[in-house]
């Protein structure tokens, strides 16, 4: 008895080893994206931090299953943004469709004399994006 007993926790580890990767996967596929964000004439955006959140447009899978938005901060310098984080750092972004907010840290509107108010809801921003088309270009009306 002392035989099966002994051998019994590596048989659980084992099982649970093969089980283990195939439950709780992600249920959404992920795509590294990068791109630029400036006014419609090309100059640079001069707010510092410029956060950019993508709002995914897909459906949930289950009720308790959304799809997370993504999370990015362009350079002040010229716009440009390569690490988007959704679900873990710099996994990319859901694919699909997603709507794009501008907004400072703490996911408030901007300055309304740098940004129009609307680029920081996104009900009502003009920017929307697809994963199929990165790198994006995103352009910003001059208030």
């Amino acid at each position: 008895m002392a035989h099966a007993t002994r051998h019994c926790p590596i048989a659980w580890l084992l099982l649970a080893g093969l089980l283990l990767p195939g439950c709780g996967g992600e249920p959404f596929d992920y795509v590294d994206v990068a791109g630029k964000v400036t006014y419609e004439d090309g100059t640079p955006i001069p707010v510092e931090p410029l956060v950019l959140t993508f709002y995914p447009q897909a459906e949930p899978v289950d009720p308790k299953t959304h799809p997370r938005p993504g999370l990015t901060v362009a350079r002040k310098e010229d716009g440009t943004f390569s690490l988007v984080s959704s679900h873990k750092a710099n996994d990319g972004l859901v694919a699909g469709r997603h709507k794009v907010t501008l907004t400072n840290l703490d996911g408030g509107a901007l300055d309304p004399s740098l940004v129009p108010p609307e680029y920081a809801d996104p009900a009502t921003t003009p920017l929307e994006i697809d994963t199929a088309d990165t790198p994006f270009d995103l352009k910003v009306r001059k208030p």
